[in-house]
């Protein structure tokens, strides 16, 4: 049987929120399973404070009231508790590439937090599952294991189930290698610059635009021939690790000057 090869500690997070925007919406749930190089597990899972209204559409996926979190801690309280947790991990997950790790990252930004990921791998289980079977989350979970995902959109059993999965498409395809690394490589749609996929790298590994009228253009000189698109960003609703990321680019070409 194949085992997942690792180096250090590879944790897998499923989040529960009040919806899908990454730059708006909060944390509601969030369950974390830390899977250790000695072949141990750690498990944690504690509800939040969104410190917004929950919709009802997003109540009616994952189950959770307002009144189920109202005496929980808000995210500010307890991200130096992740954050300790999170240390020296790799992260996985199932669509953690586009979601989960985005929003988290979001959720310690805001909590003064700078929760850095560009010395990290990131396994996206769904991109390995897309790439061999284009399926979800439930039905990957009964075609790899032979089981069905009871109580799915909790946070836990999403988190288990996504490991599961993991394991079992390890030993189901040859040509998938069990190192994180090569994992990491696998499951990633993209090269992406930032978390939300608006900046990403072309071939020449240049950071260009990947959204709006400058797509595929060079973000640097796109901010020196039209510097308001700067502030037009910084200003919009952009995730704030996005303009982490232009403000990062657009002080290395003026200090290039």
């Amino acid at each position: 049987m194949k085992k997942l090869t690792l180096n250090r500690p590879l944790a897998f997070i499923d989040l529960e929120t009040t919806g899908v925007n990454v730059a708006t919406d909060r944390i509601v749930e969030i369950s974390i399973l830390k899977i250790l190089p000695q072949n141990g597990r750690q498990n944690m899972t504690m509800r939040i404070n969104p410190t917004i209204p929950i919709p009802a559409e997003a109540t009616a996926i994952h189950g959770i009231y307002d009144k189920d979190v109202k005496d929980c801690p808000v995210f500010r309280d307890v991200a130096p508790e992740l954050f300790q947790t999170l240390e020296q991990c790799d992260l996985g997950g199932y669509n953690s590439n586009k979601f989960d790790i985005p929003l988290l990252v979001e959720e310690f930004l805001r909590a003064g937090i700078d929760f850095e990921i560009k010395d990290r791998k990131l396994i996206d289980v769904q991109n390995i599952f897309h790439k061999m079977e284009q399926r979800t989350l439930a039905a990957a979970y009964k075609f790899y294991c032979g089981k069905n995902l009871k109580e799915a959109h909790s946070a836990e059993a999403d988190v288990n189930a996504t490991f599961e999965i993991l394991e079992a498409q390890l030993n189901r395809y040859d040509t998938l290698n069990s190192d994180v690394p090569w994992l990491h490589t696998f499951s990633s749609a993209a090269e992406y610059v930032d978390l939300a996929g608006r900046i990403v790298r072309d071939k020449k590994g240049n950071e260009v635009f990947n959204f709006g009228k400058h797509k595929g253009k060079p973000v640097a000189q796109v901010f020196k021939d039209e510097p308001s698109y700067y502030n037009w960003m910084m200003d919009g609703d952009f995730p704030l690790y996005t303009k982490r990321v232009i403000t990062k680019i657009r002080l290395k070409a003026f200090n290039e000057k």
